[in-house]
C-alpha cells in the first residue's frame, strides 16, 4: 500500500505516513535509521547485521522519491543507502512495536547503551 501523505517532522523528529484506509503512523528517525534495509546496516546475509547505536538524534537531512517504489531518506549521520520500499514502510509501521522492542533487546544483549557511538572501526560494506 502506497502511503498518499507523507510528512518528515524535523522538530518531533518522526516520519508520518498515511494512508487512504484512514490510518496515520508516525515512525521515529531514530527507529527508521537503525532499521535501515540498507546493506550496510542488514549485511549481505543472515548474521551479518551491524547493530546500530547512538542514532537518537539523527534526522532525515532528504527525502526523494525512488521511482514508485521506494522512498530514499538521507540522514543526517550520512547514511544515505537504505532505499524504503512501500512494502517495508508497511511492514515498520505494523511492526513498530515489535521491531523496536528487538532492537533495544539486541542492543542490551551486546552490553551497548542506545546512545553509544557506532564502533567505526569495525565492519564496512566497503572493506570486503
Amino acid at each position: 500500500m502506497i502511503p498518499n501523505n507523507i510528512v518528515v517532522h524535523q522538530q518531533s523528529k518522526v516520519l508520518e505516513l498515511s494512508y487512504e484506509n484512514g490510518n496515520t503512523y508516525r515512525l521515529p528517525f531514530e527507529f527508521l535509521r537503525v532499521l535501515s534495509p540498507s546493506a550496510e546496516v542488514q549485511g549481505h546475509g543472515p548474521g551479518q547485521e551491524t547493530l546500530q547505536t547512538g542514532k537518537r538524534d539523527v534526522l532525515i537531512a532528504n527525502l526523494e522519491p525512488v521511482g514508485h517504489y521506494a522512498l530514499k531518506p538521507s540522514f543526517s549521520d550520512g547514511h544515505d543507502s537504505g532505499l524504503y520500499s512501500w512494502d517495508y514502510l508497511q511492514y515498520l509501521c505494523e511492526n513498530q512495536e515489535q521491531l523496536w522492542k528487538e532492537h533495544l533487546d539486541k542492543v542490551a544483549a551486546a552490553g551497548l547503551d542506545r546512545d553509544a557511538p557506532m564502533n567505526v572501526a569495525g565492519h564496512s560494506c566497503g572493506s570486503h
